[in-house]
């Protein structure tokens, strides 16, 4: 469990796309801004779903930027992903991670990417190796889509080799 740090505005802007095509028809104030707040705990349930991240009794507070994340998942990798998918959306500075893992392993390295980073390049800095940029994108999957599609800002998983 802790805090995990992230640049507030780098990664998906999911929750601005979801906020600017949201139309309420809520009477006053508190009602608008709870129907907002609830679509904005739902986009993050998305994002966590989305991942095929397999967490049992997923549940998610908002409070601000910082997202807290509850459940259940059998690995640390799993977890790690949880982290980083909620991490990386646009507007989120941090996550609380109340993850518990049934098989506990070592936990993999987080790393922000720099600009003129690649994979290769951020392989060659951990593991000596550019070609193992490949495990950095495997442990990174869904989240990348593509090993050459990296940006500023954004947080990887490096797993322990």
């Amino acid at each position: 469990m802790g805090l995990f740090s992230f640049l507030k505005n780098a990664g998906s802007s999911i929750l601005k796309d979801k906020e600017s095509n949201h139309k309420t028809a809520a009477p006053d104030v508190a009602a608008k801004n709870a129907e907002i707040h609830e679509m904005r705990l739902n986009t993050l349930l998305g994002v966590v779903k989305t991942a095929n991240v397999d967490i049992v009794d997923l549940s998610i507070d908002l409070n601000g930027d910082t997202v807290t994340v509850y459940g259940q998942t059998e690995n640390q990798s799993e977890k790690e992903k949880a982290i980083l998918a909620l991490g990386n959306v646009n507007g989120i500075a941090e996550v609380d991670d109340r993850i518990s893992v049934v098989n506990v392993e070592p936990e993999a390295q987080f790393y922000e990417v720099k600009g003129g980073d690649s994979l290769s390049k951020i392989a060659k800095s951990f593991y000596g190796d550019p070609m193992k940029y490949k495990e950095i994108f495997e442990a990174n999957q869904p989240l990348l889509s593509d090993p050459n599609k990296i940006y500023p800002g954004q947080m990887l998983r490096i797993p322990n080799l």
